[in-house]
């Protein structure tokens, strides 16, 4: 069984070399890039909210760099029972202030004007958290690190401007903030 994966994962990826290779024959835009989009963060409670932006270099077909830069627009908060300790329920609220990253991407050039894109990074995250209830009120600021990894997609229509959709996982080192899921969706442009 092995033996008969091992060569259908073969065949597949003959089978797209031609088309991988035409794609890397093609005039693939090396340089400066920017993205500008919105993105989504979620956690196990709370759906978060930033705008961002990108600037990144592109060294050659499949490597390049890129930082990322946010700020949160849109904050949540949910309620949670906290009766097994005797106190009525609290609301938790919290929004992302900043966020700072630095990726090296991987690019596979598809297509004329279509790159898949993997990304691995280590990022920055300041947010805004409030708990409140009845008998008490605290609002503090939470600073974290963490290790960035996710997937995504580009298209340019003119060779210049595009769109580009990406996933990416954020693993928090520090104990105040959830991992996130983050999905983000950006304008494209090749300088």
């Amino acid at each position: 069984m092995k033996v008969f994966t091992i060569a259908a994962g073969a065949a597949v990826l003959v089978s797209a070399l031609p088309f991988a290779a035409s794609a890397q024959e093609g005039k693939v835009a090396r340089g400066v890039y920017a993205n500008i989009g919105y993105a989504d963060s979620r956690t196990r409670d709370l759906d978060l909210g930033t705008v961002f932006g990108r600037v990144g270099y592109r060294f050659s077909n499949w490597f390049g760099v890129e930082g990322e830069i946010a700020g949160g627009v849109n904050g949540d908060r949910v309620t949670h029972d906290v009766s097994p300790i005797g106190l009525p329920p609290a609301t938790f609220a919290a929004r992302i202030s900043s966020q700072e990253a630095l990726y090296g991407v991987g690019f596979w050039p598809v297509a004329a004007n279509w790159d898949v894109i993997g990304r691995v990074g280590y990022g920055h995250t300041r947010a805004k958290i409030t708990q409140s209830g009845e008998i008490f009120f605290l609002r503090r600021s939470v600073d974290e690190d963490s290790w960035n990894y996710g997937v995504g997609a580009q298209y340019h229509w003119d060779g210049r401007n595009g769109v580009r959709a990406d996933y990416t996982r954020q693993e928090f080192n520090g104990r105040e903030l959830d991992h996130a899921d983050v999905w983000s969706i950006a304008y494209s442009r090749r300088f």
